[in-house]
Formats: structure tokens, C-alpha cells, sequence
């Protein structure tokens, strides 16, 4: 019996990266990256090595089938998106929405994600969300996802007609970075592909930006050396 087909979200960091290496056990995986504008675009780059990487990776149960990247010009306000100073200060845990936060990206990234679902009959949907970190981000509860499977059932002909619409999978939601990376070596994700600065260059990530002292705190934790490169010498 073939796989089942899913789309993943596939971001070009280290969250995605490991869902992706979650999913294409189980599913035909189809990815999507977008392009909105985030000044850190070498996430792109990422996206695009790590899609290859996995295309080459096919087994018997799944693995990754194609890889689409498309651009929109929609999002702002955020930090992300602007030449204002990134914050470098760890962000966790206060009840204060970052600047970094894009604006409804989660909802209209598994929108684009729903619609080429539906194309491809795919029965799941994966994406990288996670609570533990980003807690401040509104689009990364779990109750969001829950929201928003409630929106995939109404919103779907598979849903009205069959109830059959696709199950929307965000399965590191709940676990700290080390787990996370923990989890990623178990099935031997390669970190050194994925970037998770939000001001990385060509030279490296910058290693003072939150996503990247949330990364290496997770590495830390989990006792393994983060293999991407960091320009910086404080960490």
C-alpha cells in the first residue's frame, strides 16, 4: 500500500526540519516555502538544501516529493520585516508579544499549505509551531492549531462531505528546543543545513538575536555542539 500524501511547511529551520524528518516516515511529503520578505531570507537558501537533501532520501513508507517555494507580498509590522533593531534579549516566558511576531503569518502560511492540500488529496498537514519557545507568539498554541483544524473541517470539501479533510499535525507544539534536537538526531537530522538567526550572513548566524540564543541554549541542554557556524564570539 503507497504512503498517504502530506504537506509540511518547511521553513529552513531547525523546527521544520525535524517535522520534516518526522513526516516523510509516514507520508509522500510535499513542501512549501514562502517567501514573504523576512530579512532573514538565507532561511530560503536552508529550505532549499534541506528539500534536497531529503529528495534524495525516498523510502519504501515516504519521503520528500516536491519542494515549491513561492513569494507574497503581504505581511509587516513586524521586526522581521523592517530594518528596526532585532531584539537581543532572551523573550521567553513574558506575557509581552515580540516584535519579531509577523502578523497572521501561521494563519495564512497554513492557508497556502490547506489549498495545495486539497490539490494533492493530501491527508495531513505539518507544520513546525511551537509553544515552549515562542511562547509569546499567538499563532504557535496549541490552541490555534485546534482553532484553525476547526476552520480545515468547515472549510473544506473533504471535510463537508466526507470528513475527511486533512489532519493538521504540529508535533513538536509541546517540547522544549533540546528535546527537539534530541529527537532530530534520533532520526539523523542534519542541523548544520538549517539557520535559525534572524539576522544571519553570508559570514554566519549572528549568535545574539533571541532565535539564536534560544538554538544554542537548546544544543547546550541537549549536549551536542550546534553545527552551523556563528559569527559571533559572545554566545
Amino acid at each position: 500500500m503507497s504512503p498517504q500524501r502530506a504537506v509540511i511547511l518547511l521553513s529552513g529551520g531547525l523546527d521544520s526540519a525535524t517535522v520534516l524528518a518526522l513526516a516523510v516516515r509516514r507520508f509522500d511529503v510535499y513542501a512549501l516555502t514562502v517567501n514573504y520578505g523576512q530579512r532573514h531570507h538565507l532561511e530560503l537558501d536552508s529550505a532549499r538544501a534541506i528539500a534536497a537533501h531529503y529528495s534524495t532520501r525516498i523510502s519504501p513508507r515516504g519521503g520528500l516529493m516536491e519542494h515549491r517555494e513561492i513569494a507574497m507580498d503581504l505581511f509587516g509590522g513586524s521586526a522581521l520585516m523592517s530594518p528596526h533593531p532585532l531584539p537581543h534579549h532572551p523573550s521567553t516566558n513574558t506575557p509581552a508579544i515580540p516584535c519579531t511576531y509577523v502578523p497572521a503569518r501561521n494563519t495564512i502560511l497554513l492557508s497556502l499549505a490547506l489549498g495545495w492540500a486539497e490539490v494533492l488529496g493530501a491527508k495531513a498537514i505539518f507544520i513546525g509551531a511551537n509553544a515552549v519557545d515562542y511562547s509569546g507568539y499567538p499563532d504557535c498554541r496549541p490552541e490555534f492549531i485546534e482553532a484553525y483544524q476547526q476552520v480545515v473541517r468547515l472549510g473544506t470539501k473533504a471535510g463537508v462531505e466526507t470528513n475527511t479533510a486533512p489532519v493538521i499535525h504540529a508535533p513538536l507544539i509541546d517540547l522544549p528546543k533540546a528535546a527537539i534536537i534530541l529527537m532530530g538526531q534520533s532520526m539523523h537530522v542534519d542541523y548544520s543545513l538549517t539557520t535559525s538567526c534572524y539576522d544571519p550572513t553570508k559570514e554566519g548566524a549572528c549568535g545574539v538575536c533571541d532565535a539564536c540564543r534560544i538554538r544554542l541554549e537548546g544544543f547546550s541542554r541537549a549536549g551536542i555542539k550546534d553545527p552551523v557556524h556563528y559569527r559571533s564570539e559572545k554566545r
